[in-house]
């Protein structure tokens, strides 16, 4: 087979997807099975921005496998600081690893470096434009939990508009049948306008809101909260408007439906208050351990590993 990449969700077909969160869940329920399936190769983690979970699941996930992990944690530590580009540290990392995960601050990077690399890569994050491997953390923490990713309703709340992570998942999910969202967020936050024009011409279902009430939780079978991300803002003042304008506290969760669960990629800063944490509906931090085993999965997949 050609050499294979991850940059968007939408690489996968539904049926490649389903295929690799099968492969996913059967790793949860036999981690012995493939603890030593990369022995001998090397992930290479270039992240030009700072992260934890996606990093650091990235490397469980090949140390998982029984493999080994090599790369850098900001550009500060690496040659881009030399004006090293893209293009030719992908180059050199060839000659280093069997497979690469980048996380770069510029959009589309990602994909540059998958046009002039001699192994699998794999976008972990490119500015405010995509996170594929979240979304299949995403995916395979709903249909763990509710047994299915068709027929949801799903409400995305926050920073709707710099989230990489909502644009991921709702064009991922868009492509299921019964899938309808409710978007959450200021008029400044508001999804991409390519984003709303992607659901309409599919007949996707969808209402924006500006309240995160009652009402708008009415029916939801997924909350998925995100961030007021600092990072992305241009200036102070704008970021200290938005930042508090959600929060999802456990006077909000006893009027939410009771079968709701409640996703966030993580960092939070204080969107769910912590006396949310003990809710049998808060799944965030069960969704970071299906992260691991999602991410092993896609290794395997990409390196075409095949285990009896």
């Amino acid at each position: 087979m050609a050499l294979r990449h991850l940059m968007s969700p939408l690489d996968f077909s539904v049926e490649e997807t389903e295929k690799l969160l099968d492969l996913a869940a059967d790793i949860e329920k036999n981690p012995e099975k493939y603890s030593h399936v990369c022995d001998g190769k090397i992930l290479a983690t270039l992240f030009y921005e700072p992260s934890t979970r996606t990093r650091l699941s990235f490397e469980a996930a090949m140390m998982n496998l029984g493999g080994k992990v090599l790369g850098f944690h900001s550009a500060d530590s690496s040659s881009a600081t030399k004006g090293e580009s893209v293009s030719d540290t992908i180059r050199l990392i060839t000659c280093y690893a069997d497979i690469c995960a980048m996380r770069h601050p510029k959009e589309g990077a990602p994909l540059v470096a998958s046009l002039k690399s001699g192994i699998p890569v794999i976008n972990g994050g490119d500015g405010g434009h995509q996170h594929p491997t979240q979304t299949l953390t995403d995916m395979m923490t709903i249909r763990s939990i509710k047994g299915r990713l068709d027929n949801l309703k799903i409400g995305l709340c926050g920073d709707l508009k710099f989230g990489r992570t909502v644009h991921s998942l709702i064009s991922s999910l868009s492509r299921y049948p019964g899938v309808s969202f409710v978007l959450i967020s200021p008029e400044e936050l508001r999804v991409p306008s390519y984003v709303r024009e992607g659901m309409r011409a599919k007949n996707i279902p969808f209402e924006e809101v500006v309240k995160l009430d009652e009402t708008t939780m009415a029916g939801l079978d997924v909350l998925y909260m995100t961030r007021v991300q600092k990072e992305r803002f241009f200036n102070e003042a704008d970021y200290v408007r938005m930042k508090d304008f959600y929060i999802l506290d456990k006077e909000k969760m006893s009027v939410a439906p009771e079968d709701m669960i409640v996703l966030h990629p993580l960092p939070r800063v204080n969107e769910i208050s912590v006396d949310v944490d003990d809710d049998p509906r808060a799944c965030y931090f069960r969704q970071v351990q299906y992260g691991v085993y999602a991410r092993m999965a896609l290794i395997l997949t990409l390196l075409e590993m095949e285990v009896e």
